[in-house]
């Protein structure tokens, strides 16, 4: 039976506290998301909350009801006391990491840059790490610092409230001389308002199938052994930790690779584990027929000594198929899917010191 990882939780309470009452239009902070979405990670074993609680006197019933531990930072009178839970929490998160060796997992909830450093050390001890932040008061910082990192507006369960955008005023400009008047026409351009100011648009599903194409070739080139789904989204976490499935509207990382596998972007095949598939790029199907258009399009464009310069062949790709994308296919840049073009026997490249350019052409005209 695999042993579950043990997460230890650490809560720099202001910082959140007053992240989230800020930029969601005074809205208490809500602890049960958060622990709802590590209980899908692991089991805490430690809830640890840092602040001056006479600050925050319904949040503190609110978090020993959840049965987080609540540390006391008191705010001297006259005395600046800033980074004082900072230091407090920092040092108790690395004491932890060398006092309990089975705790695996520890959990940063700030959106703090100062807390860069922790993030590091944790790391180089071997310790995964999780961030947890309010989306408009996290420094950029501390993201890519951390193994995964969850924005607290994204997590199920938070509700934020529409923001009203206010319309800003005509501004009168003087006029030196009258216009004649013109009769109003009906606008093609949309309203102001055409959709809620406080919601986020759906991210783009096809840029994601690039980055999972592009990561599934690097995982193939590095390893020799088989890329599954669990790896693929480590992987995916590596590059970018704010990244998850539910932003692109898939319930599951397993929804989005059915998905991407309907659409002949990935290939799934039974993996080493139950629910764990293996995950690989077609190796026919649309790679063939791009490389058929390339070798088409090669052969009608070509001049009198047979050639087509590199540059602008893309674009001429794109007119005979407008949904043409290499990296879709895997390929980093269009340079490299020629390549590999060339090496399935599709077309022959060559550098041209006259031409300054890669030249393709046909071996044998399309029969």
């Amino acid at each position: 039976m695999e042993q579950e990882d043990r997460i230890a939780l650490f809560l720099d309470y202001e910082n959140l506290a007053l992240g989230a009452r800020d930029h969601h239009g005074g809205k208490a902070f809500d602890f049960r998301p958060i622990a709802d979405a590590l209980a899908e990670r692991g089991r805490v074993v430690v809830r640890r909350a840092y602040a001056d609680w006479s600050y925050f006197d319904e949040d503190r019933r609110m978090l020993t009801r959840s049965h987080v531990e609540l540390i006391e930072i008191p705010q001297r009178m006259g005395a600046s006391r800033k980074n004082a839970a900072d230091i407090k929490m920092a040092v108790d998160a690395v004491e932890l990491a060398f006092e309990r060796g089975y705790i695996s997992t520890f959990v940063i909830c700030t959106g703090d840059s100062d807390f860069t450093p922790l993030v590091h050390k944790l790391r180089e001890l071997n310790k995964r790490v999780i961030g947890v932040g309010v989306e408009k008061s996290t420094s950029a910082l501390l993201p890519p610092a951390c193994d995964e990192f969850l924005y607290y507006d994204r997590l199920e369960g938070v509700d934020i409230p529409p923001v009203r955008e206010r319309r800003a005023r005509p501004t009168r400009q003087p006029s030196p001389e009258p216009q004649p008047v013109e009769r109003a026409t009906p606008s093609t351009e949309p309203d102001v308002e055409t959709a809620p100011a406080g919601e986020e648009p759906a991210r783009d599903v096809d840029t994601l199938a690039v980055l999972v194409a592009q990561t599934v070739a690097g995982l193939q080139g590095s390893s020799s052994g088989e890329v599954t789904a669990s790896t693929l989204k480590r992987t995916l976490l590596r590059k970018d930790p704010t990244f998850s499935e539910s932003d692109y509207g898939f319930r599951t990382f397993g929804e989005l690779l059915r998905h991407l596998a309907a659409h002949n972007v990935v290939e799934l095949a039974e993996g080493p584990a139950k629910g764990d598939p293996e995950v690989s790029l077609p190796e026919h199907g649309d790679r063939e027929v791009a490389f058929g258009l390339l070798r088409s399009v090669v052969h009608d464009l070509a001049g009198d000594d047979g050639t087509v310069a590199l540059s602008g062949l893309k674009n001429q790709l794109r007119r005979a198929r407008p949904d043409f994308s290499e990296k879709k296919l895997g390929y980093r840049s269009f340079l490299q899917f020629c390549r590999a073009a060339a090496t399935g026997g599709a077309v022959d490249l060559r550098w041209s010191p006259d031409a300054e350019d890669y030249l393709l052409t046909t071996r044998t005209p399309p029969g």
